[in-house]
């Protein structure tokens, strides 16, 4: 007997197993690990929303304000709240009849299989010991879990705009000053190339002063640039072109910032979000002891049968209806309740620890934020006595070079200090402003100090 021939029984068995298994078991997908761009790339981007409008002038309150309007971080984060707030119907649907019905065939494998029997079932929750209940406050905790998260959104596009415009603002003003630089530098180089000229001083002089000039050049592409950075970074915020527009920063952000108060903790987003991750646990906690009871429904059935017997009471086309009382529990799973109520309980302390840890966070800021803005003003009132000094300095040595006790180098250098006290002073003083902005977003006083109460953005309504 060939080998083909004394293993045939076994290959038959296999290829048969083979075929069972592929029409019992669902058949892989392609390689997870290959990617199709073509797949992944067909769709059609739609920026409709997003689209940037004409320019206009805009109020430092009402750049912010636009830029809420205009923010799909802030779209997305209200849908979720739709959504969830459709979740919390979803949950309350518990309290109201549950009515199901269908048509279904007889035992295929007997004599009844042409028979057709219509039903149709209704239940009424009765008494649950407040599971439901659970279950619909489970989700009204995440609904304000989630308009806190929409709060923090808020909080953060207003600070990234209040942000761009201080920083547009700095290097609007260092930019102006690096041009005076310039100017000044050139009108140096003028001075030594004419006295160079003439005899009087050597040829260095205005080499000297081309190369500083061409410093200064260098120096003002750089302040461009970083002006040109944060303008687009407003634009990308506003939707709009701002290269053109002048801004001012309101006295507001001084006087209302209320640096050396305490902070209201409770209206910071993040603590809010925090604390309701707090009562969600709990209520989550709630919801896995009250598993355990029963649940008591009223529950009503009726049935006709076509072309056959109906088998809830055995009659030939016949009709069956019924009402009673339905008392279920789940009596035992494995552990699976205890095991739920102590990951609510943990939930619960990681929930709390959070909270704690939000507060340490702000607080940390806070007192940084208020020691920054402590030492920027004080450096900023010895920077502009300094700058006073460089004015008469940069006097002294021009009477000085004329008469010939001073080098063109002197006059280059106090011309350079005085503008590099002027950046110092304006750098200090935007640097103030930063540390305000910040403040006032991580304290959560946007929303005040921005008159972003009682405002629809984008339907989403601030409510103090």
């Amino acid at each position: 007997m060939s080998y083909a021939q004394e293993n045939s029984p076994n290959i038959y068995k296999q290829s048969f197993s083979t075929g069972i298994s592929q029409f019992f078991m669902a058949k892989p997908d392609d390689d997870p690990n290959k990617v199709q761009i073509h797949a992944l790339s067909n769709f059609r981007l739609d920026t409709s929303k997003i689209s940037e409008r004409p320019a206009t002038p805009l109020s430092f309150n009402a750049a912010i304000l636009q830029a809420l309007q205009h923010s799909p971080d802030i779209s997305q984060g209200i849908s979720a709240l739709t959504q969830q707030d459709a979740y919390i119907d979803v949950a309350k649907a518990e309290y109201y009849p549950q009515i199901s019905g269908g048509l279904s065939t007889g035992d295929l494998t007997s004599g009844e299989r042409g028979r057709q029997l219509i039903s149709l079932n209704a239940s009424q929750l009765l008494y649950d010991f407040g599971k439901v209940k659970s279950g619909v406050d489970i989700q009204q905790a995440t609904l304000m879990a989630e308009q806190a998260g929409v709060l923090a959104s808020i909080d953060q596009v207003a600070y990234e705009t209040a942000n761009a415009i201080v920083n547009v603002k700095r290097y609007e003003e260092i930019t102006r000053i690096a041009q005076q630089q310039i100017a000044g530098i050139t009108k140096i180089a003028e001075i030594t190339d004419l006295r160079a000229k003439a005899g009087i001083s050597t040829q260095a002089d205005p080499v000297q002063a081309r190369s500083n000039l061409e410093a200064a050049q260098a120096h003002l592409i750089v302040q461009q640039t970083q002006l040109k950075k944060f303008q687009q970074k407003l634009r990308t915020l506003l939707g709009m072109d701002v290269t053109n527009l002048s801004w001012s920063l309101p006295e507001t952000i001084i006087r209302n910032s209320n640096l050396y108060s305490d902070p209201e903790f409770n209206k910071v987003p993040n603590m809010m979000s925090a604390q309701a991750e707090v009562e969600l646990a709990k209520f989550q906690k709630q919801q896995s002891k009250l598993s355990q009871y029963p649940s008591i429904k009223l529950k009503g059935s009726l049935s006709q049968a076509l072309n056959g017997r109906n088998p809830n009471n055995n009659e030939d086309d016949g009709y069956y209806n019924s009402v009673m009382i339905e008392v279920s529990s789940n009596l035992y799973q494995g552990g699976a309740q205890a095991s739920q109520t102590r990951a609510a309980s943990y939930a619960e302390e990681a929930a709390k620890s959070k909270v704690n840890s939000v507060y340490l966070d702000v607080l940390d800021e806070v007192r940084s934020l208020r020691e920054e803005v402590d030492y920027k003003q004080k450096q900023l009132n010895i920077l502009v006595a300094r700058k006073q000094t460089t004015i008469r300095t940069r006097e002294l040595y021009q009477e000085q070079y004329k008469l010939g006790t001073r080098t063109a180098v002197d006059l280059l250098n106090a011309e350079q200090t005085i503008h590099s006290a002027s950046e110092d002073i304006e750098n200090t003083r935007y640097d103030i402003y930063a540390a305000l902005v910040r403040y006032i977003a991580v304290t959560g006083r946007s929303r005040d100090l921005y008159d972003l109460n009682h405002i629809s953005i984008q339907g989403f309504e601030i409510q103090p």
